[in-house]
């Protein structure tokens, strides 16, 4: 009897045992042998999904060796990376990483002819999540979230936030924010975290919400102010930030970093890029670096993945009617 005459999961298992990894992913490595492969990012530089793609990079290329780039192409809130992937090569050579806020929230708003996240990309693997941190400039006049709260009613349309875009899981957590504190703040929709986050730090915008790695060595060193955390729980790396419920604010809401590839990938390749991302994100080095980022590594399977971004796009269809968010 071969390895081929069992099922998937159970050749995998034979595989892992008997075999080794390195022998399972030959395969692939022969399907792009001689080809790097491009991580095409669906945002600028220096915000999470870029960080979660470099975090990636190097561990799959050792395991598939190969080299593996990476290749930001932010705008049009994540659909200019998306269509790039879905009409790319099918031999492994081009995946996406992709931010959920995209993934889940652009179709929403901002649909494409022909083009649909959820059938238009196969889902590969989870990252890494992270909840978000509402983080202000370092002058802005308020050190923790009930005087911000405060200054915020006092000075209605004065307050501006940036956000990685129109539709982005920022841009809509901050208006659920509105709703629930009954506030009104004005958006400054950026090009990505890394854009947005330079404008706070220049002082030209009061505050922003997104997750902690591109944050976290700034409110270390005292150049923006971190007031409150969206997870159900504090953060350890910001273990002083009270979470939302804590301060008095029903608010829950995460961010999710996965790859995708296009849907001709055959389902064997499907099969063998997940598991060599999954040996990624359950490394114990993978794992420190997400902790370290104030992020946690997660591993779930295509399917796993698949229905995540199912539900979660119906979770914020409902925001995004309430709040009458519109595209650019």
């Amino acid at each position: 009897m071969t390895l081929n005459s069992f099922p998937l999961s159970r050749r995998t298992m034979l595989t892992v045992a008997g075999l080794g990894t390195a022998a399972w992913l030959n395969p692939v490595r022969a399907q792009i042998a001689g080809k790097p492969i491009t991580l095409i990012v669906s945002s600028a530089a220096g915000g999470t999904t870029d960080i979660s793609a470099r975090m990636l990079a190097e561990p799959l290329g050792r395991i598939l060796q190969t080299s593996v780039i990476v290749d930001n192409r932010a705008g049009a809130n994540g659909n200019i990376a998306g269509q790039m992937v879905a009409r790319g090569p099918t031999d492994g050579s081009m995946l996406l990483v992709q931010y959920s806020g995209y993934q889940c929230i652009t179709p929403l708003i901002q649909p494409v002819p022909g083009f649909d996240p959820a059938t238009s990309l196969k889902p590969l693997g989870h990252l890494i999540d992270a909840p978000q941190v509402l983080v202000v400039r370092a002058n802005f006049p308020a050190d923790n979230f009930a005087d911000f709260l405060k200054y915020v009613k006092a000075h209605p349309g004065k307050v501006n936030y940036a956000s990685s875009g129109n539709g982005s899981l920022q841009h809509v957590t901050t208006e659920l924010l509105k709703d629930l504190t009954k506030t009104f703040m004005v958006h400054i929709p950026y090009r990505g975290t890394g854009p947005a986050l330079n404008d706070l730090l220049a002082g030209t915008v009061d505050f922003t919400i997104t997750t902690p790695p591109p944050l976290l060595a700034q409110i270390r060193a005292g150049k923006i102010k971190a007031l409150m955390v969206t997870g159900r729980t504090r953060l350890a790396a910001l273990p002083d930030v009270p979470t939302a419920i804590e301060a008095g604010v029903p608010l829950v809401a995460s961010s999710w970093f996965a790859v995708y590839g296009p849907t001709g990938l055959s389902a064997d390749l499907q099969s063998r890029l997940s598991l060599a991302i999954r040996q990624v994100v359950e490394s114990e080095s993978f794992k420190k670096r997400a902790d370290d980022q104030g992020a946690k590594a997660v591993v779930m399977s295509s399917a796993e993945l698949a229905r995540l971004e199912a539900n979660e796009r119906k979770m914020w269809a409902r925001i995004v009617e309430v709040a009458n968010i519109k595209a650019d």
